[in-house]
């Protein structure tokens, strides 16, 4: 239950636009053996909702992988809604 509020609060704290899109989102066999990873990037979902997950905030998880961007936050959490 926890991780959900976290995951809500992170959603309400990021970027939310018409732009942000699970689009961003990604799926190749060939990278990270086919799970859903952030633009190509050997970043998965998983990884970002993990962090989310045990109380990161988007802040902390763009410090700690500059190449995100807030948008890619969005995308993860939307990803897991759809």
């Amino acid at each position: 239950m926890r991780a959900v509020m976290i995951a809500r609060q992170a959603l309400e704290r990021s970027v939310t636009s018409p732009e942000t899109s699970i689009d961003r989102i990604t799926i190749d066999p060939d990278v990270c053996n086919g799970r859903p990873v952030v633009r190509h990037m050997r970043i998965t979902v998983e990884s970002i909702l993990d962090y989310l997950s045990a109380g990161e905030t988007p802040e902390e998880i763009i410090r700690q992988h500059p190449m995100l961007e807030p948008e890619d936050i969005s995308a993860c959490l939307a990803f897991a809604r759809s």
